[in-house]
């Protein structure tokens, strides 16, 4: 049987940290998690904070070789632990969230927080430094401006994804997006917790921005208007043929296994270089099997139902 998720992922990834419109930088590290960095005139606004404090710690180091401004706001595109669990380290003046984003911490964030520090030890390095969960200070229910000094960040709840309370930050004077998990560039969509007929349609209400750059979830900056396009095309394409596979083996009243089968039979050739795949793929065939069957609002995944799955796909 296949190591559970990536427990059997040990080796460090090359972190990038470029600067992709003025004063805007990716903190990028192989298919590990990515940060985004807003420098405004007053303060610097920091979105995904990486999944412990002392993992923020090199963030934080690679923000202070660029300005000495202080970081001030955190925004949380969505609630997974693996983004939210570093925010205590920037000890910033608010941390921003959707409202649908807090209402999943309350619902599952401690379920989501052990499910996740279980599958991948290596990305919650030093977990002894999380204080607990990290609670927004300030939500909104679809879109909220922050200022810094004169810069204006954007933020917009644009549609149900990756989560159901995912965020974008939009940056109007350089043309930017800092898109979250709704968007991956060779690396595998992760969509346990996802809503995948959705997804599509908000990934089309993100391309109305047109912008010139874009940082997804996880792989490297999309650096040009043409490489923000094919980052979308190829995400669209990762969820169509995960659903796509799908749904005719649920709608036929096939089994998990079933699904299972159909999805690897379809996506393999096509994705199983992509970051991360193989930890993704049984949990999102498990998403994708309960919505093609009619279950809209995700099953909480807990460290237990996590091998209990895993185990019965991997046999």
């Amino acid at each position: 049987m296949a190591t559970f998720a990536s427990t059997g992922d040990l080796s460090e990834k090359k972190v990038t940290f470029e600067e992709i419109g003025r004063d805007l930088y990716a903190f990028t590290a192989e298919g590990d998690p990515n940060s985004g960095i807003i420098v405004g005139d007053d303060g610097v606004m920091v979105i995904d904070a990486q999944a412990t404090p002392v993992m923020a710690q090199d963030v934080i180091a690679r923000v202070k070789k660029v300005t000495d401004k202080p970081i001030t706001h955190v925004l949380l595109t969505h609630y997974h632990a693996v983004r939210v669990l570093g925010a205590s380290a920037y000890d910033a003046k608010a941390i921003l969230a959707s409202d649908a984003t807090r209402e999943l911490i309350a619902e599952r964030g401690q379920q989501d927080m052990d499910s996740e520090i279980g599958r991948f030890p290596r990305l919650f390095r030093a977990q002894e430094s999380i204080p607990g969960l990290t609670w927004p200070t300030i939500t909104f229910p679809k879109e909220m401006t922050v200022w810094l000094g004169k810069r204006e960040v954007k933020i917009r709840h644009i549609g149900r994804g990756h989560t159901a309370g995912d965020v974008v930050a939009y940056v109007p004077d350089a043309n930017v997006v800092f898109s979250g998990d709704l968007v991956e560039y060779h690396s595998a969509c992760y969509c346990g917790d996802a809503h995948l007929k959705d997804w599509p349609n908000t990934l089309n209400n993100l391309t109305e921005f047109g912008s010139a750059a874009l940082v997804p979830g996880r792989g490297a900056a999309l650096k040009s208007a043409s490489q923000v396009t094919d980052g979308i095309k190829l995400t669209k394409a990762f969820l169509s043929d995960l659903y796509g596979s799908i749904l005719p083996v649920a709608q036929k009243g096939g089994n998990l296994k079933d699904a299972w089968n159909a999805a690897r039979a379809a996506m393999d050739t096509k994705y199983a270089s992509f970051a991360i795949y193989e930890h993704c793929m049984p949990f999102n065939v498990s998403r994708a099997y309960d919505e093609a069957r009619g279950i809209d609002h995700p099953v909480i995944w807990t460290a237990e139902r996590d091998r209990e799955m895993w185990k019965a796909l991997q046999q």
